[in-house]
């Protein structure tokens, strides 16, 4: 998730509607439309829950994400399944997307029930790249891109501190099969149509699920009601402009009829998409202005970080507030609204090269 802005707690949008306030508790299931259960399973972070839905499946069941790897985690999933199945077999997993809240599990349901995973396939692969490409040392290009962003060399020492490891400390092994699903695609699901539509930016290519007969929209962290997902640039595309993508791939939603119920990854179900989306879209617009304005004299990107967050970041935070400084610095130097410049200490400068202009 995005580090918490300045101003998001302040505009948060009034239009939204929470017809079910009350989460369920750790190993229940809460139906909240035909077949259609909500779950929500514990995170080791300040963010401490992750949502996961469970779909009647005539005689079985389909899961949409599993949650993190952890002992717990699957000691709950043990007696969800003894108190809730009724007996039925688990017959697939769709994952929204590769992250380790989402699909941490796939590859232990995998293991242990023969559960098939179903996702689009960039996101498959950029778990299993990760997963892969899991070390103990922090890899020598990340280290030099940390230094071009600006951080310092207590900042650079901590994240050398933290290994590269922590994606896959934090997921089962990934399964070398999947099922692939696209944009637009209809799966059926028990009694029920699902449309898949591909949301991009947060990861390449997020899966959310739209019922039109139940109303509802399963939104993964695409669109959270309270908070926005988390936008960054990583040291293995340092170039990538994932805002464009993400304020691109919002229109997808827009369209939704304005009585859908969202069931967000995280918080609570809620009514009002077409207001959130606007809502996403303008907290983005002050943070391009938060960096264009910062760089009215050359800065660091690691400079830039006190003009977007008011706090301090520990335990590797800033690597995530300098990745989603670096999204909409990119983002402004493909507009040609900023410039950068790499200086003697090897860092680059960005600076305003024109007149703002407003974000897509």
């Amino acid at each position: 998730m995005s580090p918490a802005p300045k101003s998001e707690s302040e505009t948060l949008s009034t239009e939204l509607q929470y017809p079910l306030p009350t989460p369920p508790e750790l190993g229940e299931a809460q139906e909240i439309a035909p077949g259609v259960f909500w779950l929500r399973l514990p995170l080791p972070f300040v963010l401490n829950h992750v949502n996961v839905w469970l779909l009647a499946d005539g005689d079985g069941w389909t899961l949409v994400d599993t949650g993190l790897k952890s002992s717990k985690i699957e000691a709950l999933w043990r007696q969800i399944m003894s108190d809730h199945f009724g007996g039925k077999p688990l017959k697939r997993i769709i994952g929204t997307h590769f992250h380790p809240d989402h699909i941490g599990l796939a590859g232990w349901f995998e293991e242990h029930w023969q559960v098939p995973l179903w996702m689009t396939r960039l996101d498959w692969s950029m778990g299993r790249m990760l997963q892969l490409d899991s070390r103990q040392n922090l890899p020598q290009p990340v280290i030099d891109h940390f230094s071009r962003v600006g951080l310092s060399q207590a900042e650079v020492a901590e994240m050398e501190a933290m290994g590269y490891a922590n994606f896959g400390n934090r997921i089962s092994p990934i399964p070398m099969t999947f099922r692939r699903i696209s944009h637009g695609e209809e799966l059926i699901i028990g009694n029920h149509i699902w449309r898949v539509v591909v949301g991009r930016g947060h990861t390449p290519e997020q899966a959310c699920l739209y019922c039109d007969e139940l109303g509802l929209l399963i939104s993964g962290d695409q669109i959270l009601p309270r908070i926005t997902p988390m936008i960054g640039v990583y040291p293995s595309e340092p170039d990538a402009n994932p805002l464009l993508e993400f304020l691109h791939s919002l229109d997808r939603f827009k369209g939704l009829p304005a009585d859908t119920l969202v069931l967000p990854s995280h918080d609570s179900p809620f009514v009002g998409v077409g207001p959130r989306i606007d809502k996403i879209r303008q907290h983005h617009r002050n943070r391009l202005d938060d960096i264009f304005g910062a760089c009215a004299e050359p800065k660091t990107l690691r400079e830039t970080v006190p003009y977007m967050f008011d706090r301090e970041f520990t335990d590797g935070e800033i690597f995530m507030a300098v990745a989603e400084g670096l999204a909409h610095a990119n983002y402004l130097i493909d507009e040609g609204q900023l410039d950068r410049e790499m200086g003697a200490d090897g860092a680059y400068r960005y600076r305003q090269a024109g007149k703002r202009a407003a974000a897509a």
